[in-house]
């Protein structure tokens, strides 16, 4: 399955603070947090449309905003980055224990 993965940049501008909130905790589940509104996430394709649907259920689509930039495959990606201050690195395929 990892190597059906892409990796994403997601980004949000949420007017409101509680569904800010809520995004937020909604992406710490499908992502690695980067920065205030910023995650990266490595998905399959059923995890993308999963992510997306559950984000349109909170969102105001009058009021915010939100970007899924689809980089490639998560195996394949060689991301040109200039960091500033803390190092970045593409988030990684861990084994998940159940």
């Amino acid at each position: 399955m990892a190597e059906h993965e892409h990796l994403y940049v997601v980004t949000y501008d949420i007017r409101d603070p509680k569904r800010w909130r809520r995004v937020f905790r909604l992406m710490k589940g499908f992502g690695q947090w980067l920065q205030l509104s910023v995650f990266q996430c490595r998905l399959s394709r059923q995890r993308h449309a999963e992510l997306i649907a559950l984000l349109d259920g909170v969102v105001m689509h009058d009021e915010d905003h939100v970007i899924l930039l689809d980089l490639g495959l998560a195996e394949d990606v060689k991301p040109a980055v200039v960091s500033l201050g803390k190092s970045f690195e593409p988030v990684v395929r861990e084994s998940i224990i159940v």
